[in-house]
């Protein structure tokens, strides 16, 4: 049994010493390499100076006066459109108050022929039927099918002009 012992403890000596050997192994590697590379890094150059200049507005336009701010109805084209106004020409409905995308389609059904649509707005359960206005641009329901509501919109263009877009608002699967 001593001689057992003996031989692990002779063993792992002569594994320690190999060890050794191979750290040695390494760090003239570590040597060599370093020896060899050379870095590239360009010179940081100095910030350039920086030349405040003076405030001159005195005699300008001051930059938060009120000659600068406009007012939210001038700058919105204000000329009457016969698109507006037929837009406009109904009795607001309940969902007009909401934006389309705070609204969550749930489900369709059919009453007597004619499909309706089931429409989730702030925890409470809304029918559309077609002809319905809704969203908060004029929205009128055009179409319902099992997975979407279509609506023609009213709203401005870049331009300021006003013309109708088609939206569309999809049913949403259960667990979204």
């Amino acid at each position: 049994m001593k001689r057992l012992i003996w031989a692990a403890a002779g063993a792992a000596v002569l594994l320690a010493l190999g060890a050794c050997s191979a750290e040695d192994d390494l760090d003239e590697w570590m040597v060599e390499q370093h020896k060899e590379v050379h870095p590239n890094v360009p010179p940081i150059y100095p910030p350039k100076k920086f030349d405040p200049q003076a405030y001159a507005g005195v005699s300008g336009v001051e930059p938060f006066g009120q000659q600068k701010l406009v007012p939210a109805e001038v700058a919105v084209n204000t000329r009457p459109s016969a698109l507006l106004a037929k837009a406009k020409s109904h009795a607001p409905e309940e969902l007009e108050a909401y934006p389309l995308d705070a609204m969550t389609m749930v489900g369709t059904m059919n009453q007597g022929g004619k499909a309706h649509a089931l429409v989730m707005v702030d925890g409470r359960l809304h029918d559309v039927k077609v002809g319905n206005y809704m969203g908060q641009n004029y929205g009128q329901v055009k179409s319902i099918t099992d997975t979407a509501i279509s609506l023609i919109e009213t709203v401005q263009d870049a331009t300021g002009e006003w013309v109708e877009r088609t939206s569309t608002l999809q049913i949403q699967e259960k667990g979204r």
